[in-house]
């Protein structure tokens, strides 16, 4: 997701974006232990898109 995208969704709708972000992040790394995936940068992706929420949710807590 792009920040742009990030700071347009509700708290609630964060949350269960961040969710759906980590069960893709350990579905990615399971599946690259057991086979090398065909685009490893994937990984890399969702791991930003999870900083990216989860920096949004912190911000909009301090506020």
């Amino acid at each position: 997701m792009k920040q742009s995208e990030v700071k347009e969704l509700s708290v609630a709708e964060l949350q269960e974006q961040l969710a759906i972000q980590e069960q893709s992040y350990r579905d990615l790394k399971m599946a690259h232990a057991i086979t090398p995936l065909d685009n490893p940068a994937q990984i890399r992706n969702v791991r930003r898109s999870i900083a990216r929420i989860a920096t949004e949710i912190t911000k909009r807590e301090l506020q």
